[in-house]
């Protein structure tokens, strides 16, 4: 009898140890599929999704659903495309989802909202794609334009929510002013905004911030486990790559630091294994730029020496010198970013180039480069959005749906 317990337990224990563990935190789309799915039961749906689209099995949303017996009609695909493998700014084309054969329509083509022709089919839009908490990470266009098509369409539009990657309790940099809106930048908010895609859904919706102050009959799915205070390490999510340079929770991190070098002829990383956290140029002298950094007053982020040649994008097959951002722990990343411009103006002014226009959108601040040619520290640049941060911060905390803690 004894042995037959023993026994026993050791399968138990064999069987515990091969099957994963469920993650921490429960995303929208297995809420949905477990307690919500009467919301597009009856309904034709039009999912707007990519690569991320999972749940926390693997398998893609629209199978997931199709499989349950939702009709889903179509799909709808933002910047890189449905698999997320396009280039940045590539324009992509409509096609037909191989395992499905839906249509999948593009939203960063030649057409960036859903139109009436799309919408034929449709009575519900659903919206499941992993955001990383960036004002200029253009996926927040995508789903404000379909939020207002469906507000145009008088559809219902669902948002399945998704972590933070940058957490929900941080808001930094300038809040967009209306004359540097772009697709690069549609809401006025800050740089870093600290809300889910949905609460951000919620607040664009809610202040009336959609195309002609349209307003969407918005549902939120929320997430379970999920408290404002989370690193995407405590969620136990796996990381799947939201688009081809953003590899890891840690790109992510530095992104609001090291997308301005977009703006620039210094590399962000593209065409090496570690997009945004390598930077670097040919004409940077060796462990110049590494050391400024560390020397800057920043914690949560550690400038190693980093010399690189870049497989594509800028400087392809040239050796660069640079540095190498590895994150610590919570870091001022729109700061950093700046006092990384102005390293690079103090020590390479005769070689350094800059978009000024592009470095105004992304930033979103029209005069911060000026400051930085005149000379001006990081820390008086940033205390001009004081004002406007304590604004916006007044307002976001009212569209805040999960606990700090």
């Amino acid at each position: 009898m004894t042995r037959c317990v023993f026994s026993l337990i050791g399968t138990l224990l064999m069987l515990m140890a091969a099957s994963p563990a469920a993650p921490r935190v429960k995303v929208g789309a297995d809420v949905l599929l477990e307690k919500q799915l009467d919301l597009v039961r009856g309904k034709r749906v039009g999912l707007i999704t990519n690569q991320t689209g999972r749940t926390a099995s693997g398998e893609r949303l629209v199978d997931a659903l199709i499989a349950r017996g939702i009709m889903v009609t179509a799909l709808f695909s933002p910047e890189h495309g449905i698999r997320g493998i396009s280039g940045a700014g590539e324009k992509v084309g409509d096609s037909v989802d191989a395992r499905t054969g839906l249509p999948v329509y593009s939203l960063y083509g030649d057409t960036r909202k859903p139109t009436a022709a799309m919408l034929r089919k449709v009575d519900l839009l659903l919206y499941d794609i992993q955001d990383i908490g960036v004002r200029f990470y253009t996926y927040l266009s995508t789903m404000t334009l379909c939020m207002t098509a469906a507000a145009e369409a008088r559809i219902p539009f669902v948002v399945l929510d998704r972590p933070n990657p940058l957490g929900g309790m941080s808001i930094e940099g300038p809040v967009l002013p209306d004359s540097l809106r772009s697709d690069v930048g549609c809401l006025p908010i800050p740089v870093v905004y600290g809300l889910t895609i949905g609460e951000l859904a919620a607040m664009a919706n809610g202040e009336g911030w959609l195309e002609g102050r349209a307003r969407a009959a918005l549902t939120v799915v929320g997430m379970e486990g999920w408290t404002r205070t989370m690193r995407w390490d405590d969620t136990e999510l796996p990381w799947i790559a939201p688009s081809p340079n953003i590899r890891t929770p840690d790109a992510a991190r530095v992104y609001p630091a090291t997308c301005y070098l977009e703006a620039t002829n210094v590399s962000e990383g593209r065409g090496t294994n570690a997009p945004f956290q390598t930077i670097g140029a040919p004409f940077i002298r060796s462990g110049s730029l590494s050391s400024a950094i560390s020397d800057a007053p920043f914690t949560g982020v550690e400038a190693v020496n980093a010399t690189f040649i870049p497989a594509s994008s800028k400087f392809k097959g040239e050796l660069c010198r640079g540095a190498f951002l590895r994150i610590t722990g919570p870091a001022p990343a729109v700061s950093l970013g700046l006092e990384i411009l102005v390293i690079l103006n103090d020590e390479y002014a005769s070689s350094l180039s800059v978009d000024r226009g592009r470095l105004a959108r992304l930033l979103g601040d029209a005069s911060a480069y000026d400051l930085i040619l005149d000379g001006r520290p990081v820390g008086p640049i940033v205390s001009r959005w004081k004002e406007s941060l304590a604004r916006f911060a007044f307002i976001w905390r009212r569209y805040w749906q999960y606990a700090e803690k």
